[in-house]
């Protein structure tokens, strides 16, 4: 999801999304969480016929046949193989009562992730993955981790996802209170905002395969299926990290990681990638 762009080209940028962002956001205004998933689903077919949906699962790699061989290159050989070592030590070392993370979660918490985020009715808000490690480690008589720190959190679930890849994501929006959730994600992705006056719609459905100085966007769908990734050689990013991390690049202030705004963001974004299978830590630029 990470781009760059010259301030320079930014009006130009603006001036021929306007029309397109325009029409998307008008047709999708009242649309159910399932034609909002087909609508993008049909416009990137449109836009990329030769592109099957399942490659949407690489980002941005899909539009770069180079990149997509150097891909599968480092990841034959992953450099960040010890920090995903260190992530199954965290995930098996026991709990000081003698229980471990595999006690909070259906089948030790393999095929699960693909369920998350869900609405949760009795506490009326979004639950992600990371919220749920959380509320086993407090269960369990251990402190919470702070959601945005990539050396315990992002650590952690670097792992704890990698038991569900192959999983397909199944994201659920039943209900009032879980419909109102998704249409506030839903609203965040196509509100411009910061200095650029940018959406994340602007660059991931309108400017999807387009390039910007030596990146190119990534389409929306597929987005949230390999979180965390590791950018460069071994530093790991979140979602809600890569986020903030846009929304910083729009130089607009950041929501809190962990925080409403971006979990109804991410509930959004989980839902439009339902169906495709799910693979956590991989190699990004």
């Amino acid at each position: 999801m990470a781009f760059k762009i010259r301030d320079g080209g930014v009006k130009n940028l603006l001036a021929a999304i306007t029309a397109a962002s325009l029409c998307l956001v008008i047709s999708a205004a009242d649309a159910t969480p399932a034609q909002d998933r087909q609508n993008l689903i049909n416009y990137f077919s449109a836009k990329f016929p030769s592109i099957p949906l399942d490659k949407y699962v690489y980002g941005a790699l899909a539009f770069d046949p180079d990149a997509m061989s150097q891909y599968n290159s480092i990841m034959d050989f992953p450099p960040f193989g010890t920090t995903l070592d260190e992530a199954k030590q965290m995930w098996d070392t026991p709990f000081k009562n003698g229980k471990t993370y595999a006690s909070c979660f259906p089948r030790g918490g393999k095929n699960i992730v693909g369920d998350y985020p869900y609405f949760d009715d009795q506490s009326a808000k979004v639950v992600t993955f990371e919220m749920a490690i959380n509320a086993c480690r407090v269960a369990n008589g251990e402190p919470a981790y702070r959601y945005g720190d990539a050396t315990t959190m992002g650590k952690l679930t670097a792992y704890a996802r990698s038991l569900s890849d192959g999983m397909l994501m199944n994201i659920k929006v039943n209900g009032a209170a879980a419909q109102s959730a998704y249409d506030l994600g839903k609203k965040l992705f196509y509100a411009r905002r910061g200095q650029l006056g940018f959406s994340c719609a602007s660059c991931h459905v309108m400017g999807a395969g387009e390039r910007y100085r030596s990146e190119l966007l990534s389409p929306v769908i597929g987005q949230a299926t390999h979180w965390p990734v590791f950018r460069g050689a071994d530093s790991l990013v979140t979602l809600q990290a890569r986020f903030a991390g846009c929304d910083k690049a729009l130089r607009a202030q950041p929501f809190a990681i962990g925080g409403t705004e971006y979990n109804n963001l991410e509930y959004f974004y989980s839902y439009l990638s339902n169906g495709l299978p799910l693979h956590a830590s991989v190699f990004r630029k």
